[in-house]
């Protein structure tokens, strides 16, 4: 209570003449009063234009030499895109998105771009969560799933339809494609079949003891369980070895949290295969030291918040890991990354930790984004990827620190250059948009190569053009493009000269 209040509240009014002053300190009470409540609500109001006022309403700097291409010509049905640079000639680059399974090639470096043709199977109504890679001989390969329909929402292998993942291969660095799909593994319809999720491909291009391996893992849905599932090439991926089991323990057979899903793998300069996915709230590891005969325990390594959640405006989101290596410092390699995004601050952010003994320990995390802690903007969505030449850690994610409403989005890249110690972000586009409760994917695409950055991630098209969703898809209106980044950076191996 105010001082002044209480000293009115207990002051003796005891004679008989005194009516006046009860009126008096009772009026007074009541003034004073309502002055306390408007001071109370101006000083409130002056705290909350305070905290409006501090929330950053600028976006990072632009990335260095930044160009942004659109790769759909139209407003479609597109989400979940992928990128790989080749290696062996940096010049070239694929790009590919769903649905169904598109694939848009570059020959110069991403200045330009093209569409590929015959990428999608003709024998199934949809094809999608798609992945690419480049192999050691310079092969584009396409990895992605194919189904008929869809089972239960979210419970996928009840009612599922017959459905498979498949390998298809470029010789020309992704402009043309091999008319054959070849199965990694594959249902006919039949009651109770799996369903196989989210693969993604990794090439062995290290020039290692395995190198021209080509690996996919994925998450084996059944009525009972989710597993994370593991298969192996060594022929180019003409044939794909039967799948192991690399998860030591089952998930919830349901596609959210609870579920093991969202594998990735990194591959170290000895060969050595490094599996990373969600299971539940934790990050889990399994590591094979022979070419993907065999793995040890998986286990969990880091603990997260719940690996599913809703962005406000957005279908559905998740925080799925990457897992990426600094081939230099030896026969190992040097730092290991994991790099995934929760909401433990309450809103979401995107966090990294750095393992310095292959994946045994893992450091605290750090926060990716660099906007204040706690300021109720999102970032999510993130791909991350090492520039094997500069040894420097990237990161893509959507960005809504400049909207105060929490909605629009513009996409920002990381960058650290100290081993995923600190991170420098950059706008890689300024023109937000409202993703409109619209699924825009599951991930984005990031890759890196001397220098030269390429991403790609899905936008919902600034028109009031639609398109209608493929049979058995869930979602309605779709008004999505997917576009593609490019920026470059100083490196150690020559200054990027491939890119624009």
């Amino acid at each position: 209570m105010d001082p002044v209040a209480r000293q009115l509240g207990s002051r003796p009014i005891a004679s008989p003449h005194s009516s006046h002053l009860r009126r008096w300190a009772a009026a007074a009470l009541c003034l004073l009063g309502l002055a306390r409540l408007a001071g109370g609500l101006r000083a409130r109001t002056r705290g909350l234009a305070g905290q409006a006022a501090a929330r950053p309403v600028s976006l990072p700097p632009v990335v260095p030499v930044a160009r942004v291409f659109t790769l759909t010509p139209e407003p479609g049905w597109y989400s979940e895109p992928s990128i790989a640079v080749n290696p062996r000639k940096p010049s070239q680059i694929v790009a590919a998105f769903q649905d169904p399974a598109h694939v848009s090639y570059s020959r110069d470096g991403g200045s330009s771009w093209n569409s590929s043709t015959g990428t999608a199977p003709s024998n199934y109504a949809v094809s999608g969560d798609v992945s690419v890679a480049y192999d050691d001989r310079g092969r584009a390969l396409l990895c992605y799933i194919a189904f008929d329909k869809l089972g239960t929402t979210d419970y996928w292998a009840h009612n599922a339809t017959r459905n498979g993942i498949f390998i298809r291969r470029s010789l020309d660095g992704g402009r043309t494609w091999e008319a054959r799909q070849i199965p990694v593994i594959e249902h006919a319809t039949a009651p109770g079949i799996p369903f196989e999720d989210k693969p993604y491909v990794v090439a062995d291009d290290t020039g290692g003891p395995y190198a021209g391996n080509l690996y996919v893992g994925w998450t084996h849905f059944t009525l009972e369980d989710s597993t994370i599932l593991f298969s192996r090439s060594t022929d180019g991926g003409l044939t794909w070895s039967a799948p192991l089991t690399i998860s030591s323990q089952p998930g919830l057979p349901r596609d959210d949290t609870g579920s093991v899903e969202g594998f990735d793998a990194a591959i170290g300069p000895d060969g050595e295969i490094y599996a990373l996915w969600s299971d539940g709230m934790h990050l889990a590891l399994a590591t094979s030291r022979d070419g993907g005969r065999h793995f040890g325990p998986s286990r969990r390594v880091l603990a997260t918040e719940a690996s599913y959640f809703k962005p406000d405006g957005v279908d559905r989101g998740d925080g799925f890991p990457q897992i990426a290596i600094d081939p230099r410092g030896g026969k190992r390699g040097g730092r290991l990354y994991a790099v995934w995004t929760d909401y433990r601050n309450g809103d979401i952010d995107v966090f990294s930790s750095a393992s310095s003994d292959h994946g045994h320990a893992w450091d605290p995390p750090v926060r990716v984004n660099d906007d204040p802690a706690h300021d109720g903007a999102d970032q999510f969505m993130q791909w991350a990827a090492v520039d094997p030449v500069s040894g420097d850690l990237y990161v893509l994610f959507y960005d809504r620190r400049a909207d105060p409403a929490n909605r629009r989005a513009v996409l920002v890249l990381a960058r650290s250059a100290d081993g995923g110690r600190t991170f420098r972000n950059y706008a890689w586009t300024t023109t937000p948009f409202d993703p409109a409760d619209d699924f825009i994917g599951d991930y984005s695409g990031l890759t890196a190569f001397n220098g030269c950055v390429y991403g790609d991630w899905t936008e919902e098209a600034p028109s009031d053009s639609g398109a209608n969703p493929p049979s058995g898809r869930r979602h309605e209106n779709r008004r999505t493009i997917v576009r593609v980044g490019v920026a470059r950076f100083p490196s150690p191996g020559g200054g990027a000269a491939a890119c624009p």
